[in-house]
This record gives structure tokens, C-alpha cells and sequence, in this order.
């Protein structure tokens, strides 16, 4: 993907000091897992309520953290590329408001969601056999038995739900896309750098591609497609908000 804003600062205030705390935070991960064996995404990564790790910070904190070089590299190259534009249209002020409401909001549909399909499974595990003190029992020890007729998998997607925490900016990422979407809608966008596609339409299709990801649920797929969704859905009832509550935005 390219876009070139034309007449903008290339390095805004907000865009450049989440750049530098989102490398600072992922340079923490790798330094304290070498030298302290310290898995810093165990502590700051967000995980449902109701596990043994959560904590309310983290749903804050979680926006901060990635996996891996390829993740922080994208979200990282996305946050420049249409940040960048974002910034200098709403000024530093109402994009950091943008980028954190957005975050949130990705943050909570995805925990809603995993929260629905969490008590899908714990009502299967309680129909082939389980009590809900076995359940419990599970989340705080951390270790499981499969009744006879069971299927281990459900019992593991189960655990999953509670063990296995959400890390990264995609989501506030993804209100960023909506928000260029919206705002330079007839603006292209090069895939590949080669393929050029006007912005409403990209974000449109990539939108719908993370519906149907999202609903297919593949097992494996460690993407949390509806926190992506969460942030384009709340950045675009915020947009919404903000055009309503003035005749002339920006």
C-alpha cells in the first residue's frame, strides 16, 4: 500500500511519538525476555476478565505491544502512512482522542465477542459432562482432563479464551483507515505499489474481508478480526458524532 500526502508534515507530533513508544515498548519485549526470561506480553497484553492474568490497565496497555518484527512493521508503516494525513487534518489533539477511542473500541468488541463464544463453549462443556467447578477449576490451575466422548478442541478453545492474550495498534490502526477512507475517499491507494485502488473502495473490501474472517473463525487464525472491525466501527460513529455536532468539520 502507498499514499504520498501532498503538503502535509511527513512526521506530525502524535504520529511520531506513538511511532517511537510503540518501538521503545517493543525493544522492552525483546530485551527484557533475553535478559530476564520476562515475557513483558504475559503482563501487559489484554486478556478477557475473568482470567487469572487480566488487568484493567491492560486494556491500554495491550495497544502497545506486538508479537513479532512483521507486526509492529505494519502497524507501524500504516499508523505513518495514513496517520500522517489524519494528523494534520484534525490536529494533534482530536486524532490522539481519535486513535484512543478507536483503540478502545476495537478493544471491546473483540472482548465481546470472544465473551459470546466463551459461554457457546462453556454450554457445550456442561452438556457432555463438566460442572462448573471443573470450568473453574481449569482457568485457575491452567491444566485440564477430557471426558470420555469429549472433543479436546472445544475444551482448548475453551482455556484459549482465557489464557491466550490480544496484543497490538490494529485496531486504532483500523479507525485510521476508516477515517482516510472517509476523508480522502477518491484518493489512491497503490497494493503492492503497483495496483492502484481508490481508498473508499480498499477500505470498503478490507473491511468485508475482515467480516468474513472474522465469522469463519479458522481454526489457527490468531487474528482478532473483530477488533480491526471494532475500530472502524467506533471510528466511524465518532466521524459521525464529530460532523453532526458541527455544520462546518475541520
Amino acid at each position: 500500500m502507498q499514499y504520498r500526502p501532498a503538503g502535509f508534515s511527513m512526521m506530525p507530533l502524535v504520529v511520531k511519538n506513538l511511532l517511537i513508544i510503540n518501538g521503545l515498548f517493543f525493544l522492552a519485549t525483546i530485551s527484557m525476555a533475553g535478559a530476564f526470561h520476562f515475557d513483558l506480553i504475559k503482563t501487559l497484553g489484554l486478556y478477557m476478565p475473568g482470567s487469572p492474568d487480566f488487568e484493567p490497565y491492560q486494556l491500554v496497555t495491550h495497544m502497545f505491544m506486538h508479537a513479532n518484527f512483521s507486526h509492529i512493521f505494519f502497524n507501524m508503516f500504516a499508523l505513518w502512512m495514513f496517520g500522517t494525513a489524519i494528523e494534520n487534518l484534525m490536529g494533534p489533539k482530536r486524532f490522539l482522542t481519535y486513535y484512543l477511542i478507536t483503540g478502545f473500541g476495537a478493544a471491546f468488541l473483540h472482548l465481546g465477542v470472544s465473551y459470546l463464544e466463551m459461554i457457546n463453549l462453556r454450554s457445550e462443556l456442561l452438556a457432555a459432562g463438566y460442572t462448573t467447578g471443573d470450568l473453574r477449576q481449569f482457568i485457575e490451575s491452567g491444566s485440564y482432563r477430557v471426558l470420555p466422548g469429549v472433543s479436546e478442541r472445544t475444551l482448548v478453545n475453551y482455556l484459549t479464551k482465557f489464557f491466550i492474550p490480544t496484543v497490538g495498534a490494529s485496531g486504532a490502526v483500523f479507525g485510521i483507515l476508516l477515517a482516510f477512507g472517509m476523508f480522502f475517499p477518491n484518493s489512491y491507494i497503490y497494493l503492492f505499489f503497483a495496483i492502484p485502488i481508490k481508498a473508499k473502495y480498499f477500505v470498503m473490501a478490507y473491511g468485508a474481508l475482515e467480516l468474513f474472517f472474522g465469522i469463519a473463525n479458522r481454526p489457527g487464525d490468531n487474528i482478532a478480526h473483530f477488533a480491526h472491525l471494532g475500530g472502524m466501527l467506533f471510528g466511524f460513529l465518532l466521524i459521525r458524532y464529530w460532523r453532526q455536532k458541527r455544520k462546518i468539520f475541520y
